[in-house]
């Protein structure tokens, strides 16, 4: 089992494309942590100007430790400025079973 993290950000219009330079400058605060299976962004379809950023954690205590630390303090503070509102939602991943398209690829 893994941990996730899911961060709904609502971004001031018309700050996106900044957002998301700022996201990608600083992926490596976040997939750089020995604890993290990778992570993504995604953007609303919706047109509502609201991002997701999905991560996955090899535990919740190891996510608690990077989510405390200062890089992801300073990752955090760059991403701020674009931030209008949003929610954190965290969850264990129970099960994850790969589609067709990832069998067929290898």
């Amino acid at each position: 089992m893994s941990f996730r993290v899911m961060l709904r950000m609502e971004i001031e219009p018309g700050s996106e494309e900044a957002f998301e330079k700022a996201w990608h400058a600083g992926t490596d605060a976040v997939t750089g942590h020995p604890a993290n299976l990778g992570q993504s962004l995604s953007r609303s379809a919706a047109g509502d100007n609201a991002y997701y950023i999905v991560s996955d954690w090899l535990d919740e205590p190891r996510f608690r430790e990077f989510e405390n630390s200062t890089a992801h303090l300073e990752h955090r503070a760059t991403l701020h400025p674009y931030r209008r509102g949003g929610s954190f939602h965290v969850m264990e991943v129970v099960t994850h079973i790969e589609g067709r398209a990832v069998a067929d690829a290898r």
